[in-house]
């Protein structure tokens, strides 16, 4: 083990003796260092990617609600339209269809997206972590048969 300097740095540790010269005990040490780091880096990528999908679902989510809101304003003009088409006094139910029209045609564009966004982020679970980490337990198992 290096000792620390007074000025509080360390030495550099000297690389490691090739395979051949190296003890058991110095390959368990850095087996035990390599699987440590294997298992903090892979955290990290679970981590980051459920990040990844709660944010994707969290704006499905959001362009479902979008698509709730145009679909009640739709309701609503639709509403508006059969009164003013009971009243004929004045052709505006034909301004109030179109709104109407076009209401309904953003909520579904929304609902789309907002599908489209929800199928692709769920399971909210890390795939690509769990893919990587069986790949490296097979590297493992691959190099204790050796």
């Amino acid at each position: 083990m290096t000792q620390p300097s007074a000025s509080g740095a360390h030495a550099a540790a000297a690389p490691p003796p090739p395979p051949e010269d190296t003890s058991t005990g110095q390959l368990v040490g850095q087996l035990t260092e390599q699987i440590s780091r294997l298992v903090r880096d892979e955290t990290r990528l679970a981590q980051a990617e459920v990040t990844q999908k709660a944010k994707r679902l969290g704006v499905g989510a959001g362009l479902f609600g979008g698509a709730g809101l145009f679909g009640f304003f739709g309701l609503a003009a639709l509403i508006t339209t059969a009164v003013l088409l009971l009243d004929l006094v004045l052709p505006a139910w034909a301004a109030a269809l179109v709104v109407t029209a076009v209401l309904f045609l953003i909520a579904g564009v929304l609902a789309l997206l907002g599908r489209k966004d929800v199928q692709e982020a769920t399971p909210p679970v890390p795939t690509e972590a769990i893919a990587s980490t069986k790949a490296d337990i097979a590297t493992v198992k691959e190099s204790v048969r050796r």
